[in-house]
């Protein structure tokens, strides 16, 4: 099956070296990845992320859908403000996590939510087949194709995005979406990211993606998914179908220590099983380790306590900001205390590697 391209594939294409990534040829470096994690950690940078889902709920049942299929509690939402969520089955299993975004106006709340790359028709279906069946009013639209998304991002996101609209992003909180016009365009600005830093996602029609990306041409560095991938595991972020996959990486949110999600106290897909769950405990969770021997840990290494192979690396990778190899995996939750010594096997030997705290950098 051909690769889906995002909207500003032309514009830059002479610049970047591509990959593929949930079904969409992106961006995976334009400079080095260690110059563009520098940018984002000390100045500003833009993604193109485009190859995000995006899936808009409206009608006087449209908060019950959303309600009734993610696991946070979308009722706690303003209009103008934004959720992080998991969708999970019956069983609590995670299918994908998202933001939820409860847009800016007045009447029926009206939704725009973010699947993960490649999880939009899955996610699509499984709204409007729930819909039917419960008999809600609601419409949801599978709007992927139709949007731009690019990520601005680092301590001075503010001020490089406020060059770009009259709209006070100053006044925004973290999570708050708005309407704006950015470079003659109408769009969504929304603080919120995936680097741990300040910054600011902007939704555009596809037709309006080049003027946007370009308004921020002179002021930030052009960044791919390998300096966003080093970014957000510096920062212990969960990554759709790497560190949680309903196939072949079934896990909770309690397992991902992403409990905080889970409002038991609503009615969703999954929220008996996660009830018990969380009742009785887990038996393994996602954890931060430090190798302290040489050598990168990757996904599916083993990790090895006495010998024994314990639980595996979901994520890895030399972090750029500390100079040391980082990851993320799954141990025993009886091994899970940071400063508890395990080891990870990096190319048949064993590297001795610590549990920490997430995030691994300090201020974030």
């Amino acid at each position: 099956m051909a690769l889906r391209k995002p909207p500003l594939y032309d514009v830059y294409a002479a610049d970047a070296s591509f990959t593929d990534f949930g079904g969409w040829e992106m961006p995976v470096e334009f400079d080095s990845i260690r110059a563009e994690h520098a940018a984002v950690r000390e100045s500003v940078g833009i993604f193109d992320v485009s190859h995000m889902g995006e899936i808009v709920v409206r009608g006087s049942d449209g908060t019950a859908l959303m309600q009734r299929l993610t696991s946070n509690d979308v009722t706690r939402l303003s209009p103008g403000e934004s959720q992080y969520s998991t969708i999970t089955d019956e069983s609590g299993i995670i299918i994908d996590d998202t933001i939820v975004y409860r847009l800016p106006g007045e009447g029926d709340a009206e939704y725009l939510f973010v699947p993960n790359a490649g999880h939009d028709e899955e996610i699509h279906r499984r709204w409007v087949d729930h819909r039917d069946e419960w008999g809600l009013d609601a419409d949801v639209d599978n709007e992927t194709e139709a949007w731009a998304m690019v990520a601005v991002q680092g301590p001075d996101a503010e001020s490089t995005v406020a060059k770009t609209t009259e709209t006070d992003v100053a006044s925004l909180s973290k999570g708050d979406v708005v309407d704006a016009d950015v470079a003659g365009a109408d769009s969504l600005v929304a603080r919120t990211g995936y680097t741990g830093e300040d910054g600011f996602e902007i939704l555009c029609s596809t037709e309006d993606a080049e003027a946007v990306w370009t308004a921020f041409a002179d002021d930030c560095t052009p960044c791919g998914l390998g300096s966003r991938d080093t970014l957000r595991t510096e920062m212990g972020y969960l990554l759709s179908g790497q560190d949680f996959d309903s196939e072949d990486e079934p896990r909770t949110p309690y397992e991902a220590g992403i409990g905080w999600t889970v409002a038991l106290d609503t009615e969703f897909v999954g929220r008996d099983a996660l009830a018990e769950i969380e009742a009785e405990g887990v038996a393994e969770t996602f954890v931060g380790l430090v190798l302290r021997e040489r050598g990168i840990a990757r996904h599916g290494y083993d990790i090895v306590a006495d010998g024994e192979v314990v639980g595996h690396v979901t994520s890895g990778t030399m972090s750029p900001t500390l100079g040391e190899a980082i990851a993320l995996g799954y141990v025993p939750t009886s091994l899970s205390e940071p400063g508890t010594e395990l080891s990870v096997v990096v190319r048949d030997r064993e590297k001795r590697a610590e549990i920490v705290s997430t995030p691994f950098i300090e201020d974030h």
